[in-house]
């Protein structure tokens, strides 16, 4: 089920996204980026529609997953 991430509380978005973040694991890219850079990320892509928040019933979970990635998984 997606959850609209429009009607959250500020304080718990912030701490959904931030948990998210840091359940993801570190970057092994070149330039690390900080917890509030990728804060920000997941916020942009929240608003541009590219990602949404999904709570999974059968594992009572709460996720941040591509539009794309849930299309895949939808029946």
């Amino acid at each position: 089920m997606m959850i609209p991430w429009q009607q959250l509380d500020s304080d718990t978005l912030q701490n959904i996204i931030e948990s998210f973040v840091l359940r993801e694991g570190t970057d092994y890219g070149e330039q690390e980026r900080s917890l509030d850079e990728k804060v920000r990320d997941i916020r942009r892509q929240l608003a541009s529609g590219d990602v949404v928040l999904v709570w999974s019933e059968l594992h009572e979970t709460l996720n941040i997953m591509s539009r794309t990635q849930l299309n895949e998984n939808t029946p």
